[in-house]
């Protein structure tokens, strides 16, 4: 496989991480015991630090990109066991 393959795979997976990571970690105003902004949503998080969470997409994104390639080396799961209905 191709190093720009590869590549174009993690920055799939990145991007997939990235908003499944999303509502974890996340505190409200609420939870934090700050006061609301008039109009805010109950559900707006207090403080988004998105560096740490990037880092995070990252660290997820690089561990599923490895396990991807190593499948992809190693062949543990072919098309072929993919096929429910046969």
């Amino acid at each position: 496989m191709k190093w720009t393959s590869v590549l174009a795979i993690y920055f799939l997976i990145f991007c997939l991480s990235a908003f499944l990571l999303l509502p974890f970690g996340v505190r409200t105003h609420e939870e934090v015991g700050a006061e609301r902004v008039p109009g805010q949503a109950d559900s707006a998080p207090h403080h988004f630090d998105l560096p740490r969470h990037l880092v995070k997409a990252a660290i997820l994104a690089a561990l599923l990109t490895a396990l991807y390639i190593a499948n992809y080396i190693y062949g543990w799961i072919a098309v072929d066991d993919l096929d429910f209905y046969n």
